[in-house]
Formats: C-alpha cells, structure tokens, sequence
C-alpha cells in the first residue's frame, strides 16, 4: 500500500485541531476527513469517525495494526508540517 497523494485542506493556529487532510491509497482509494490534533505529547492523527447511537464515536475507517497507523501518521505530518511552513513564507 501506498499513499500517492496528501492534502492538507486547513491549517488552523488556534485550538486543538490543526489541520483536516486526505489521503489517496494507490491512486485508487481516498480517506477523507483526517484530523491532524495537537495532544499533550505532540501531534496525532485521528481518522475519520461518526457519532453513535450510544453516544461514543467509532472510526469509520483506520488501519488495522498500529505499523501502518504510524506510518500514515508520519507521512500526513510530514506533509502537514510543509504545508505550515508554506502559510508561514507567504505570511511573511
């Protein structure tokens, strides 16, 4: 599996979630609705999720073992450090 594509759609300086991404698998495959949050310990990733009838929220889709959770997980900060830095130099 590959993810052939990343895009950073918002990139927020306040709050706890900076940042909703989408990746493509294989350019075959897209997850939308990917939130980059900063924890106590950095950032994270949390996949996309729904409310459920009992009140608790179930991810609609993630990985199923934790290598590839950490391996999507770098790539999107990868890219979504880039993008930060890219809202910076056109600040500036």
């Amino acid at each position: 599996m590959l993810i052939t594509d990343v895009r950073v759609r918002k990139v927020a300086k306040e709050g706890k979630m900076k940042a909703v991404v989408s990746i493509t698998l294989d350019d075959e495959f897209v997850v939308h609705d990917i939130k980059v949050i900063e924890g106590e310990k950095g950032l994270f990733i949390a996949m996309p999720s729904r409310k459920a009838s009992d009140g608790e929220y179930r991810d609609i889709a993630h990985p199923i073992n934790s290598g590839t959770r950490d391996k999507i997980q770098q790539i999107i900060l990868e890219h979504y450090e880039n993008a930060l830095a890219e809202a910076e130099e056109a600040e500036a």
